[in-house]
């Protein structure tokens, strides 16, 4: 399972709630609000019957941009890509258990060895992609190639990446090949072991940094060079899959349409079609009231909440989620000599002081409480609370606290010249925000955002004048340096382990804003150290990691919500996991249908 961007889109807001909201006192009155509970699962009433499942079933993915079209896992960037392809199966090589520990039974087996620092991957006997070709060894080390290639497309490598033997020679252009990564039985074989220069604890779980957890169809990619995967026909155009479908067409950037995979390792799928469609957050509402779809991959936006509650014929389920928004300060730069980021000593962002004022001086308690029923909420650190252990319910976060914003400016030496505070050195201070383009709802809570900073004092523009296009958004803050935006608001699909060192870490792509000191390396690289393997130790760490991140306020969180899904009433054996369960083969062969068309 790979970690993907995704925006959080909050609903429809309307100008007058905003400023309703806006016009709140310098305290927040309201207390930090909680989710509404909802079932996680729904299986229609009565059997699946077989003009049902000869029938076709239709899937909405919700977003308000068309899809890019990475088939291949290993590229994709954006949970969107991963949700159109996911009856493909999601090139997942393993299985994991309720607790997103990996057990045995999926594509393949891990087994981790401490005393020889290795983890060996057995690939099953019947394992074959869906053009008939076997998944080999190759097709587990070909992907470590693409994370690790200096002109790769792929996003996925950091430090942890690094603990594998010969990987960072391999990155740098030191050597052609991954020495630490070995083929007991031939790169034909079904056999890959990987030599570490240590184990982490977090290579248990399904998700983690450390060990690629997905497939790649090297004999039919070979030809291509790694630095033009994205764009090239084979994966575009012409992709093959390992999971309980295959692709039978697609309209680019707006629909995918499947049929079962005759050579799928697992069970055949029951139903005979599926088509995943993409809406808009602002029709998804009305699609479903008008049948058009069965559920919605990812969830619809939290504002729909009370338009589709108690539509007729579907039944809500949802969980909270693994994603969540935050705010992210631009306070350095990428280095493309070293791979690594860095914090630049004088960068308008570079206070802590500001940066802490601007995060108090929105109230989104009072948006959540009133506006958005308990389907999103504020969250208190960078570790969503789904992660039970780890999740430090203790933390304060950042409440709506205006006095408190001005006082933080006051004590760091920012002085008003007028209308606006200039910087402590007295020069002009514009800080330029960026925001996504998304619903008019999300539109209209990143005005609201700008608002609540002006009213501080300080002057704020969106970046452009307005909202960003996603793509354009990431292509900003995917430049190595960029003076455009100071402050963004981005959003996560984490994976099921939560070590945050592909988001936050010194050499990570995902680490947009650059921040980068030693004490957050260090704290970074505790959670996965030997001592790690020690459970209260590694619950400790990550607390004090939750602590530090908030009193440095580089980033922080923005909002979490539930993940929820209007199910029709014909679908059997439905869940909506926290996490995205549709990535999994296993969520895709076992839905049926008891009807040819939604009742």
């Amino acid at each position: 399972m790979k970690n993907v961007k995704k925006w959080l889109v909050i609903g429809t807001i309307s100008l007058s709630t905003l400023a309703f909201a806006a016009c709140s006192n310098n305290k927040s009155s309201e207390s930090q609000s909680k989710p509404i509970s909802m079932p996680t699962t729904y299986s229609a009433t009565g059997k699946a019957t077989k003009t049902g499942n000869d029938s076709t079933l239709n899937a909405a993915e919700v977003v308000d941009a068309p899809f890019t079209g990475i088939t291949l896992a290993v590229l994709q960037d954006n949970v969107e890509d991963s949700d159109v392809y996911s009856p493909g199966g999601g090139d997942q090589l393993f299985k994991s258990n309720k607790d997103f520990k990996i057990v045995k039974g999926g594509l393949a087996n891990l087994k981790l060895d401490r005393s020889n620092n290795t983890a060996t991957i057995t690939i099953r006997k019947n394992a074959k992609w869906s053009n008939g070709s076997p998944v080999i060894a190759k097709d587990v080390e070909y992907a470590y190639e693409i994370i690790g290639n200096q002109n790769t497309g792929a996003e996925q490598y950091s430090s942890d990446m690094a603990t594998i033997k010969g990987m960072a020679a391999y990155h740098t252009g030191k050597a052609k090949q991954i020495s630490g990564i070995t083929y007991p039985d031939g790169q034909n074989g079904k056999q890959v072991v990987i030599h570490y220069t240590h184990l982490s604890p977090a290579m248990q779980y399904a998700g983690n940094s450390f060990l690629w957890g997905t497939v790649v169809p090297y004999q039919h990619i070979k030809n291509v060079k790694i630095s033009k995967l994205s764009s090239s026909p084979a994966v575009r155009k012409h992709p093959i899959f390992v999971g309980p479908y295959k692709l039978q067409n697609q309209v680019q950037g707006e629909s995918t349409a499947w049929v079962p995979n005759k050579y799928y390792w697992g069970p055949q799928p029951k139903i005979k079609h599926v088509n995943i469609q993409v809406v808009s957050s602002s029709n998804a509402a009305a699609a479903f009231k008008a049948k058009k779809f069965d559920f919605a991959l990812g969830g619809l936006p939290a504002s729909q909440y009370k338009s589709v509650k108690n539509i007729k014929g579907y039944t809500l389920a949802g969980a909270p989620g693994l994603s969540y928004g935050y705010f992210g300060f631009n306070v350095g730069h990428f280095d493309t000599k070293t791979n690594k980021n860095v914090m630049d000593k004088h960068s308008k962002m570079g206070n802590k002081n500001l940066r802490k004022a601007m995060l108090y001086a929105v109230d989104l308690d009072k948006v959540n409480k009133k506006l958005l029923s308990g389907v999103q909420w504020r969250p208190n650190t960078l570790i969503p609370p789904i992660f039970k252990k780890y999740h430090d319910n203790k933390a304060a976060g950042f409440p709506y606290d205006m006095a408190k914003a001005k006082k933080l400016l006051k004590d760091a030496g920012y002085k008003k010249k007028g209308k606006w505070y200039v910087q402590p050195n007295g020069k002009k201070l514009t800080i330029h925000f960026g925001a996504m383009q998304g619903s008019a709802a999300s539109n209209e809570i990143s005005r609201y955002e700008v608002q609540q900073w002006r009213k501080l004092g300080l002057n704020v523009q969106m970046t452009n004048g307005r909202p960003l296009e996603i793509n354009s958004f990431y292509s900003i803050l995917g430049k190595p340096k960029q003076k455009q935006i100071d402050v963004f608001v981005g959003g996560w699909q984490l994976t099921y382990e939560p070590t945050p060192t592909q988001f936050y870490g010194e050499d990570a792509t995902y680490n947009m804003g650059h921040f980068v000191t030693k004490k957050n390396t260090k704290l970074l690289n505790s959670l996965n150290s030997n001592k790690a393997w020690n459970q209260k130790y590694r619950i400790k760490q990550f607390k004090k990691w939750q602590v530090y991140m908030n009193k440095e306020a580089a980033y922080a969180p923005q909002s979490t919500l539930l993940s929820f899904t209007p199910v029709n009433h014909r679908l059997k054996n439905f869940k909506q996991a926290a996490y995205n369960n549709y990535l999994f083969p296993t969520f895709w062969d076992q839905l049926e249908l008891t009807s040819k068309t939604p009742k």
